[in-house]
């Protein structure tokens, strides 16, 4: 459900939520399965449309034999193939990651830069992913927006942006600072365990009382209550019968 030109939470509601979910979790982070920046940068390329349980059976295989850049180069691109075959688009990925492993030895000393324009300019990386190191590995309070944070920004009435960027930008301005270094997993745990695409678990969700979608506006309920007993009361008009034309 899409909030589309509805109202954004009022501060006071986004402070508790978010409040709420930090006494839930308090140090909530990826579920992706890492010992290295350099790793949790395969390991997050390796995500895209593929679930973090597949991607870490890959990688912990991958990473027994190769988990720097120049062990990659060292490994060649077919057995890198190999490792990552049961992930989606294993091909593409390879190849990325091969060219991006050329490119951090080359010209990053073979370090993940912490720098949004050189993640940027690695194969395979866009703002989603460089968001994620920048924050997982660097601690910065950026906003990777997935498909469950755009999601679950509409319902909870954080956000009415229509493209990921427009949402992340809602997120950073209307998001207490306290709150933005943990706020990326705590949205996308809760959207993927909770507020699911589709069923969203209302009954089992911690700050259900909080949602502007289960809980919207006073005035938008009164309207709403309004509508419902006057549409009760209106007696419904029965439709004449046709005359014989006998």
């Amino acid at each position: 459900m899409h909030r589309d030109g509805g109202k954004i939470m009022q501060p006071k509601r986004v402070r508790e939520l978010f409040a709420r979910f930090k006494s839930h979790n308090p140090n909530p982070t990826t579920e992706l399965v890492f010992h290295s920046t350099f790793e949790l940068l395969v390991a997050v390329v390796l995500s895209a449309q593929a679930t973090d349980k597949g991607v870490n059976k890959a990688t912990a295989e991958l990473f027994k034999v190769a988990n720097t850049p120049q062990a990659i180069l060292d490994l060649g691109l077919p057995l890198l193939k190999k490792y990552i075959s049961s992930i989606g688009l294993y091909n593409t990925k390879a190849e990325n990651i091969v060219k991006t492993c050329k490119i951090l030895v080359e010209q990053h000393a073979g370090q993940v830069p912490a720098q949004r324009e050189a993640l940027e300019a690695l194969p395979g990386v866009g703002r989603k992913t460089a968001n994620v190191i920048l924050n997982t590995a660097f601690g910065q309070p950026t906003m990777a927006v997935d498909t469950h944070i755009f999601r679950i920004s509409h319902r909870l009435g954080l956000s009415n942006g229509k493209t990921p960027l427009a949402v992340e930008q809602d997120l950073l301005k209307i998001i207490p600072d306290e709150y933005k270094h943990d706020a990326h997993h705590w949205l996308i745990l809760h959207g993927r365990y909770v507020c699911v695409a589709r069923n969203p678990k209302c009954d089992q969700c911690f700050v259900a009382d909080v949602c502007e979608t289960q809980n919207p506006p006073k005035k938008t309920r009164v309207k709403a209550e309004s509508a419902s007993i006057k549409a009760r009361k209106t007696p419904q008009k029965r439709a004449k019968a046709p005359r014989s034309k006998a």
